[in-house]
């Protein structure tokens, strides 16, 4: 097989198992158009229709715990294929609902697709991606996810709200890419890592290698060499020792600061943000079409600079925008000066710093900071550290907004991202152009030492 044909199956597997990002940008932001009609439909409380939305939110957490354990055990492609099938069941089950309790639980269902996707997907596209292009491929699953915002965002304002059942049309569409993901999931490789570390099976993962690696009998022994339970699925207990004490706290922080920047109360309640600063019910959905635009458009000028100037150079820019824009929008609520386009404007430069900073660099960085054998539980780490705060955070901003007014809540977002501008600058690694496995030895992780700390 010609270099050419290799790179095309390469791309192949990194795109269809970066579906899942769809799914999960596509269900995350579905719920936006569709809420304040879902809320008007049952007369739902201002608690209630949080807790509707949040729904997702803590099936996300959960998918997200424990998504690691079947990439674990069962490898990451089954795991990809029940993920999908999960998405198909919620966007069924959420479309014909009979009542709000009936669609919380398929909400449920499709958070559990969305946490775990976060977990499996960026960990497999890292597995079988060459480490000069992991960057950019496993910020695939990144671009998915906004590109299903954008989707999800236009689907929406087609849509529209001149029904009052138009949001079981809403979340019915993702019945398409629910059918595509699953029919794709199918034509996958397992991942050669995992069948070397997991299951002993080096010939199976010769076969993969020969297409991704240009020396795999060389992968093979640093693959090895890194393994330090050589031919067996590792633990929870191999995963929680004081050698991965670092990697760990990254991990956490890296994904408690994306949230604690307020990223999915605004993909969630965009709308809801848009009316409180006077804008009309048709102009806020389309301005939501805006977002989506500006978080695609700076997702794919990420994806060109990840790996060209590494993942600190983008934080960098993610964390200075960030606190320019939270800072002006928090004043504009504070003082009420909603004239004009510079609340848009300014959601606008907060989602591109988010797309370019944490955005394209979060799955990334997760799923390169830790071993192969212990990897699944990293990523359910970092995810569901995530989802945790990203369920804190919109399960209860509606009530907090409706209390205290936005200027104290994006406030509190802006200090926050002070904090991870620090972490940046004090803590965070390079991870640009570096294998996997080399990885280890330059945070200081090496398998003898595993082992005796287990």
């Amino acid at each position: 097989m010609d270099d050419k044909m290799k790179s095309k199956k390469i791309i192949f597997w990194a795109v269809a198992s970066a579906l899942g990002g769809f799914l999960f940008g596509f269900d995350t932001a579905v719920i936006s158009g569709g809420e304040q009609s879902i809320q008007r439909y049952w007369n739902l409380s201002d608690i209630m229709i949080g807790q509707m939305v949040g729904m997702a939110l803590y099936g996300t957490v959960i998918g997200a715990l424990f998504g690691g354990y079947p990439a674990q055990y069962f490898g990451r492609k089954k795991s990809l294929v029940w993920i999908a099938a999960f998405f198909l069941i919620s966007a069924i089950g959420s479309a014909l609902s009979p009542s709000v309790y009936w669609l919380m639980f398929f909400r449920f269902i499709g958070g559990l697709s969305i946490g775990a996707s976060s977990v499996v997907a960026p960990m497999y596209i890292s597995e079988i991606s060459p480490a000069r292009v992991r960057g950019r491929l496993t910020a695939l699953f990144q671009f998915n996810i906004v590109f299903g915002i954008l989707i999800a965002y236009f689907s929406n304002w087609m849509i529209g709200t001149g029904h009052e059942e138009s949001w079981r049309w809403m979340l019915g569409v993702e019945v398409l890419p629910a059918s595509v993901f699953l029919i794709l999931t199918f034509q996958l490789p397992e991942s050669p890592r995992w069948l070397i570390v997991a299951k002993g099976k080096i010939d199976e993962a010769r076969k993969i290698l020969s297409i991704i690696s240009e020396d795999p009998e060389a992968e093979i022994r640093q693959i090895h060499a890194s393994d330090e339970h050589k031919g067996r699925a590792s633990g929870i207990r191999d995963f929680l020792t004081k050698r991965l004490s670092f990697p760990i706290f990254l991990a956490f922080a890296f994904a408690f600061f994306n949230q604690l920047s307020g990223i999915n109360a605004v993909i969630y309640f965009a709308p809801r943000i848009f009316s409180l600063a006077g804008m009309g019910a048709d102009a806020a959905l389309l301005s939501t079409v805006g977002i989506g635009l500006v978080n695609l458009l700076f997702t794919m000028i990420g994806l060109v600079l990840i790996d060209r100037f590494g993942r600190r150079f983008l934080m960098y820019i993610g964390s200075f925008g960030y606190l320019i824009a939270l800072s002006s929008i928090s004043y504009i609520f504070f003082t009420e000066s909603f004239e004009g386009i510079m609340v848009p404007v300014l959601f606008f430069l907060f989602i591109a710093a988010h797309a370019i900073g944490q955005g394209t660099v979060i799955w990334v960085f997760v799923s390169e900071i830790f071993p192969n054998s212990v990897r699944s539980f990293g990523n359910s780490l970092g995810s569901s550290t995530h989802w945790v705060f990203a369920a804190i955070v919109a399960s209860n901003f509606v009530f907090f907004v409706d209390k205290f007014g936005g200027g104290p809540i994006f406030a509190f977002f802006f200090i926050m991202m002070i904090l991870q501008l620090i972490f940046v600058w004090k803590l965070m690694p390079e991870t640009q152009n570096i294998s996997l496995e080399d990885m280890q030895a330059k945070l200081g992780i090496h398998p003898e030492e595993l082992d005796r700390s287990s």
